[in-house]
């Protein structure tokens, strides 16, 4: 309590500032709206969300400066709990997003703090393990966001291509190989960017406050780049895990294709409702190019091919 009081003054020209770079931000979404980007409401929601949550995570870290592992490891599932809840915005329609998601952060997350304590890179203090583990958690929640997101809008554009694939005897996994690889790389491309210009077009700041302190430069430099170059590597398990879960939830028991355009993945065709789906019923596109391929004379087939 006594760092929250002792700082007031510093609370106060902090808040100034922050309303300085609201406006700043409120000034570009009015601009993005002539020219009919409106983003009004999630921005304002968004600012709203961050400096209040960063606001609480300072009176935390300052009320558990010198917390024991227990502390810091509920304070690391927790971010990964809310990431896991953002991240499944991403992908609506499926069964339990954000158990996937977590899945995802917890198995790219834990790898990636599991390794740098190992190697003796982060320590056991809060003061260490909290801050470098929200960072890892953060941006695993960013590449599994981005890799749900990439691969269900592959999926969903090229759906009569992969239902063309699987009426002539694909397996799914290979009809939607290409997007997973998609999905994947997109995940990515940003963590393999900034790697790319770390140091020459930005300095993290952890390396600039471990120069405040007073540590060797190389040291930071060097430090500054395991935590990179980790980010990297978890990034990839992060964007692979969610990918792989959602390929598994993009088919039915009957290998029949769930994401359509315009489709409700919630009512996509079941077992218990497989009649619905077969000849009886009209079908999906697949059940109706299989009963074609069939005929003895395949022509309909691929006449029905050609008009996708």
């Amino acid at each position: 309590m006594h760092e929250l009081l002792a700082s007031h003054h510093d609370v106060i020209a902090g808040m100034a500032q922050a309303a300085a770079a609201v406006a700043c931000c409120l000034a570009v979404v009015f601009l993005c709206r002539r020219f009919a980007v409106h983003v009004e409401r999630e921005t304002v929601l968004s600012l709203a969300r961050g400096l209040v949550q960063m606001i609480a995570v300072g009176v935390v870290l300052a009320l558990l400066l010198h917390g024991t592992v227990p502390i810091a490891i509920l304070i690391l599932i927790g971010m990964a709990v809310a990431a896991a809840i953002t991240a499944a915005r991403r992908a609506r329609g499926l069964d339990r997003p954000w158990l996937l998601s977590l899945c995802a952060i917890a198995a790219r997350a834990g790898f990636a703090i599991g390794v740098m304590l190992a190697t003796r890179v982060l320590t056991f203090d809060l003061i260490v393990l909290v801050p470098v583990g929200s960072m890892i958690i953060a941006n695993a929640m960013n590449a599994t966001a981005q890799a749900m997101e990439r691969f269900k809008a592959d999926v969903t554009a090229h759906a009569g291509l992969i239902e063309a694939g699987l009426s002539l005897g694909a397996e799914p996994a290979a009809t939607v190989a290409p997007y997973v690889q998609a999905a994947v790389y997109a995940s990515l491309l940003p963590r393999l960017d900034m790697l790319k210009s770390l140091g020459f077009v930005w300095i993290p700041g952890v390396m600039a406050g471990m120069l405040v302190s007073g540590v060797s430069p190389v040291y930071a430099g060097i430090f500054q780049f395991i935590i990179v170059a980790m980010i990297l590597t978890a990034s990839g398990i992060a964007g692979l895990v969610a990918t792989l879960l959602m390929r598994a939830q993009a088919f039915s028991n009957a290998s029949q294709l769930r994401f359509r355009p315009g489709a409700d993945t919630e009512k996509a065709c079941r077992p218990e409702s497989h009649a619905a789906c077969g000849p009886s019923g009209g079908g999906s596109f697949t059940m109706r190019i299989r009963r074609l391929s069939r005929r003895p004379d395949r022509r309909h087939a691929v006449a029905a091919l050609r008009a996708i």
